[in-house]
């Protein structure tokens, strides 16, 4: 059994992706890819995984990937996209040809473990549900077991939140193999709601979970400025509100000097500023 964290040790900080953590995130991502279990050796190859389920928002929306870094390197991460419909169109333009000579076009019907997967790599527009105009964004989230059950996943998944709203995203959605028990519950206890489509997209056997999305600091206790913007968080790093603010924080910042540095607005300098800080 993999050892728990170290109550004495310092707080797995929230950060940005880097073109660095490629590895690592793939790595993170087949460990956890058989409903939450380790994947590795189930299929031809191990980056299979990774290349379905993570590189294609690494590569297409980097700034909406955010890693767990317990002060070595990532321990988990979550990724997503603000636009499902585009990300959709954006996969099959620029990833699939990315990925060309890689793997091969599969049987139909597939039949065989690899098969399945990459069926879903060449049809991307199984993303597509009658739900997305209520729950545009979508994301992934995995954590190394020596990092799961310590309130990461919570300040993770409100990371993503807060920037999927601040990139114009109403709502999210997850779609999770139905015999993930435990990933369900979790998504549950973040107010996530059963959300099935009624033409599912997707093959039999996996659900589908929505949540609206609201801006940073409308309904959730932060205090804003008159950009509607906390710099701070509100509350001690430890804390739950401490964790879950400084991710609204954080994001919505990050957000925010990205989109005044193309503007040119004033507010960008101490915008950026707060985001090239570290949530912890």
């Amino acid at each position: 059994m993999a050892p728990g964290p170290d109550p004495a040790s310092p707080l797995p900080r929230i950060r940005p992706y880097r073109e660095k953590d490629l590895a690592v995130v793939y790595d993170i991502c087949v460990r956890t890819a058989a409903a939450g279990r380790d994947a590795r050796g189930r299929y031809r190859s191990d980056d299979l995984m990774g290349d379905l389920f993570a590189g294609p928002y690494l590569f297409l929306a980097p700034e909406l990937a955010f890693v767990l870094d317990d002060g070595r390197r990532p321990a988990g991460y979550v990724l997503g996209t603000a636009d499902t419909a585009a990300f959709a169109r954006a996969y099959r333009e620029r990833w699939i040809p990315r990925l060309a000579g890689r793997y091969l076009v599969p049987a139909t019907p597939a039949v065989s473990p690899d098969d399945q997967m990459l069926a879903l790599h060449y049809r991307p527009e199984r993303l597509l549900w009658p739900g997305l105009r209520q729950y545009p964004a979508h994301l992934h989230i995995d954590l190394l077991p020596a990092v799961q059950r310590a309130g990461h996943g919570r300040r993770l998944t409100e990371t993503f939140f807060a920037a999927a709203a601040w990139a114009g995203a109403a709502g999210v959605h997850v779609c999770v193999v139905a015999e993930n028990v435990q990933a369900i519950g979790f998504y549950r206890h973040l107010g996530f709601e059963p959300a099935e489509p009624s033409e599912p997209a997707e093959p039999s056997g996996v659900v589908y979970l929505g949540r609206a999305l609201d801006r940073a600091g409308r309904g959730s206790g932060i205090r804003t400025d008159r950009y509607g913007l906390s710099l701070r968080s509100t509350g001690s790093p430890g804390s739950a509100s401490g964790a879950s603010t400084a991710g609204w924080d954080y994001a919505a910042a990050r957000f925010f000097a990205l989109r005044c540095r193309r503007s040119g607005c004033a507010a960008g300098g101490r915008a950026a500023q707060a985001a090239a800080g570290e949530v912890r």
